[in-house]
């Protein structure tokens, strides 16, 4: 247990038996009236955001959080196994945790997982990632204006607009925070 003030950006926070991430507190010490500590945070299971008015004694349950390495491996059913890289635990992640990384993640990547209480709750994506493009719509000859984009799916099944000289079997980055595309890569 830690005192309001205490809390800190970043933090994690059991609040009425839920988890919660701090992401905004200021220390208020308005005139005559005691101190107190707003925040704004967001529920991890639901993804809510609210503000709390702690007083500057009241006693908070601060969370462990851990970050570790965790490598993609399959989709099962309605959620996505991936391995602990350092003791070979296998662990489903539910798809609303991993959400449209989904998109980049190729199987056999290694990605950082967020854990709290032995479950990963959120995935942290490297800012590009570097994939084949396994379907391309042909280039039109003479077509060579600048900026001319065609769609390619690439093999995680994510569609893309790529120019117009790409090709099936070509590797493309893309960056996973917009999901559009960067350059090509050769080997």
């Amino acid at each position: 247990m830690i005192n309001a003030t205490d809390i800190r950006e970043g933090m994690v926070i059991r609040m009425d038996g839920e988890l919660f991430i701090v992401l905004d507190r200021e220390h208020v010490t308005p005139g005559n009236w005691r101190a107190m500590v707003q925040t704004e945070m967001r529920s991890l299971r639901s993804g809510n955001k609210t503000q709390k008015r702690f007083r500057s004694n009241d006693q908070i349950d601060e969370v462990y959080v851990e970050t570790k390495n965790f490598e993609y491996l399959y989709p099962e059913s309605d959620a996505y196994v991936f391995m602990d890289s350092e003791n070979y635990e296998q662990i489903p992640v539910p798809a609303d945790v991993v959400g449209d990384a989904i998109n980049f993640l190729p199987e056999n990547t290694v990605i950082k997982g967020t854990v709290i209480e032995g479950k990963i709750v959120s995935i942290e994506m490297p800012s590009s990632v570097v994939l084949e493009i396994v379907e391309a719509e042909p280039g039109v000859k003479g077509d060579s204006r600048t900026n001319i984009f065609k769609n390619a799916k690439v093999s995680t099944g994510y569609n893309v607009k790529v120019p117009l000289f790409m090709k099936v079997g070509d590797r493309i980055k893309i960056d996973t925070r917009s999901g559009d595309f960067v350059e090509r890569v050769n080997d």
